[in-house]
């Protein structure tokens, strides 16, 4: 296992704190947007921008305010709207774009960064954005009370030099793989209104949109902001964001004209409005989700990992995929989706459907008493899929009692570590840089994770990945086969497949676009 000071720093953060990053619920409250590549049937291309309006936009759970920086829940959008960060990737690949940063160098031995900063940049407050912003949005989202996504990669940064208001250097512990991770993900809080950023009675940034009303669980409400630095955008007056829990609800509002996007349809209702004149169905490209089955290995019979193998065997993948995502994703053994430097087809059928090896396997061990499966009653696709594993292990002989419960009882089971046995869910992050992963994801993570996995040769090959000075290229990809190997191996979480989040939008909403995070980006959008 590495020894660097960098990893018992990262270590003794990550144990110390109550929560460790989360990447979860992806699925839980889905934006989903298009370019205008991808209009569908009603939104093409041709459209020309309009100027005005209010966008209305159906979506499933109000904003946790506390949780801004954890991309759970609501925040996505928020965040979209309100916040910028650093750089920014594009969609299918991992190379940043300039965003606040115009910029950047890197020191040949990782463990300098210098960025150069845009200076035509405000505050929704009007105060000029500057480096030292920059030094405390960094701060802010290594700080273990805001439970940030890559809160251990920032803490990795022990020197800001602000010297110059639009240039910063950071010194970095030891190099980052994920370092363009953390440069894409962070936003650029307002050090002025931090305090009221956590419970929700401001929320202040340099994006396109000011937040200006909550009426909790029910309505957030975004105005244009009129300083934008790109000059006569956005073309939106306003947002309004309408806590809308139940997906026929979502379908009928859209379908009746009172919103114009619609986050949680579910995929058969999609596959229908497809078909409908004046819609279009937008699929995430980009910004993938994983469907997971976790185990929690302090359960006696889940300790034995050949149990989780016959689990491995059972599950119909390619059945999930096709009846509750329609399609729309494709099945895995690994995390990786293909776009990642990390896929890799050959470790993708190490667990194919294999029932009769399955059986062989558990008749090497004592009957496993029923497991509780726990799901989370946000989407109807969670509970699709939960039915659809009972019966795979039914076949082989493991009885599974399912357990639904409500958005916010999962994440405080998931936070915690509480499940006692099985659960599903989504998982989020595998579309950027592999090593952010292993040692941010909760889910995944090598020192601290909801199945009280533990492993020093994981621990060792997650540090390895993650200490590379660059996130691509044959040392990168070796080491995230070992990555691979050690997850295959310890199948603490067992993974089903990439499914692409999708929503339902009217034809007259064009141009607006979305993060690899899922975040909506509406400085483009209009509606016509």
């Amino acid at each position: 296992m590495s020894t660097s000071p960098g990893v018992h720093d990262r270590r003794n953060f990550l144990r110390g704190s109550a929560v460790a990053a989360l990447a979860i619920l992806g699925g839980g409250a889905l934006a989903a947007c298009t370019s205008a590549v991808d209009q569908a049937k009603g939104g093409g291309a041709d459209a020309q921008p309009v100027r005005g309006g209010t966008l209305k936009y159906g979506v499933t759970v109000d904003l946790l305010p506390a949780n801004i920086l954890t991309n759970t829940g609501t925040t996505p959008y928020v965040v979209g709207l309100v916040f910028e960060s650093l750089v920014r990737y594009p969609h299918d690949r991992l190379e940043p774009q300039p965003q606040l940063a115009t910029k950047w160098a890197v020191s040949p031995d990782g463990k300098t960064v210098t960025l150069d900063l845009r200076d035509d940049v405000t505050f929704h407050s009007g105060r000029p954005f500057t480096s030292k912003d920059v030094e405390f949005a960094l701060r802010t989202y290594a700080d273990s009370k805001w439970s940030a996504q890559l809160k251990s990669t920032a803490a990795v940064i022990t020197g800001f030099d602000t010297g110059d208001p639009h240039r910063i250097v950071l010194t970095l512990a030891h190099p980052l793989s994920n370092l363009f991770d953390l440069l894409d993900t962070v936003p650029i809080v307002d050090s002025e209104s931090i305090d009221q950023l956590a419970t929700g009675d401001k929320i202040v940034g340099t994006g396109p949109f000011k937040f200006t009303q909550r009426v909790p669980n029910s309505q957030l409400v975004f105005e244009r902001n009129p300083d934008y630095r790109v000059k006569d955008r956005p073309y939106l007056d306003r947002v309004e964001l309408s806590v809308i829990s139940d997906s026929q609800a979502q379908l009928n509002a859209l379908r009746t004209g009172q919103i114009h996007l619609a986050d949680s349809i579910t995929y058969r209702d999609l596959e229908n409005l497809a078909k409908a004149d004046g819609f279009h169905v937008v699929r995430y490209e980009g910004a993938e989700l994983q469907f997971y089955v976790g185990t929690n290995v302090a359960n006696p019979a889940l300790a034995d990992v050949r149990l989780r193998q016959a689990i491995a065997y059972a599950i119909d993948r390619d059945r999930i995929v096709s009846e509750v995502f329609r399609g729309a994703g494709y099945a895995l053994n690994a995390p990786w989706p293909k776009s990642s430097p990390a896929y890799d087809e050959s470790r993708n059928t190490r667990y194919s459907r294999d029932p009769a090896k399955a059986k062989q396997i558990l008749a090497q061990l004592p009957k496993p008493p029923k497991l509780p499966l726990t799901y989370n009653t946000s989407l109807e696709s969670y509970e699709e899929t939960a039915q659809i594993i009972q019966a795979n292990l039914a076949e082989i002989g493991v009885e599974v009692e399912l357990q639904p419960v409500d958005n916010a009882a999962f994440v405080k089971q998931l936070i915690g570590g509480q499940f006692p046995g099985l659960w599903i869910t989504d998982h989020s992050w595998a579309q950027f840089v592999p090593s952010t992963l292993t040692v941010s994801a909760y889910p995944f993570n090598a020192l601290k994770n909801a199945s009280h996995y533990e492993s020093p040769a994981y621990v060792s090959a997650a540090d390895a990945a993650w200490q590379l000075p660059s996130g691509t290229g044959p040392e990168a990809v070796r080491a995230y086969q070992a990555l691979s190997d050690q997850l295959l191996d310890g199948l603490f979480l067992i993974e089903i497949g990439v499914r692409l989040a999708q929503a339902g939008a009217t034809s007259k909403l064009h141009g607006f676009d979305w993060t690899k995070r899922r975040e909506t980006v509406f400085t483009e959008a209009f509606l016509a």
